[in-house]
């Protein structure tokens, strides 16, 4: 049985260079990039992870349909995937309803049942601060929060990043 590693907390906690850590000892190591370069702040963002990892992963850039990325991959190794919320901020942008967000989440963790590898998942935490002030943010806050919580079930092991320090949540 496969490693699903679940690796969440706020922003910049220190939770993608955690993840990459966590991969080093494998031999074989793929990074699932799930990030849109939509401006020019993203494009720094994403060219910053990308020179973090230099060429120590195989890179492949999902946006939408991670689920079948992950069964494409070789038995044995590493995926990283970072990360779920920028995934389900894209789900929300291009797919809209509710039913087609749903059944993306529900092949991801189908996939988790048994992945071809070992996993790593990194996830934002954003349920711990205000409520949103309308009702798309509050409905991404609660999608994240369910699907954070879902794949943290799912998981064998499970870290909380706080202030750079890993807390472990939930290890076999």
């Amino acid at each position: 049985m496969h490693e699903v590693i679940y690796v969440t907390g706020g922003a910049r906690s220190g939770k993608s260079s955690y993840a990459l850590r966590l991969a080093e000892p494998y031999g074989r190591r793929t990074f699932l990039a799930t990030a849109e370069a939509f401006d020019d702040e993203m494009r720094d963002r994403i060219g910053r992870h990308r020179q973090e990892r230099a060429d120590s992963f195989t890179t492949i850039e999902e946006p939408l349909f991670v689920d079948r990325a992950i069964s494409q991959l070789p038995e044995g190794g590493v995926v990283l995937l970072d990360c779920l919320t920028v995934w389900l901020g894209n789900l929300m942008h291009h797919l809209g309803e509710q039913e087609a967000i749903e059944a993306r989440i529900e092949a991801l963790l189908e996939v988790l049942k048994a992945p071809p590898c070992d996993i790593i998942l990194v996830s934002n935490e954003v349920g711990m601060g205000i409520v949103p002030e309308n009702a798309m943010a509050r409905s991404f806050r609660d999608l994240a929060g369910t699907l954070n919580r879902r794949v943290a079930e799912c998981s064998t092991q499970a870290y909380l990043l706080c202030s750079g320090l890993p807390i472990v949540l939930k290890q076999h």
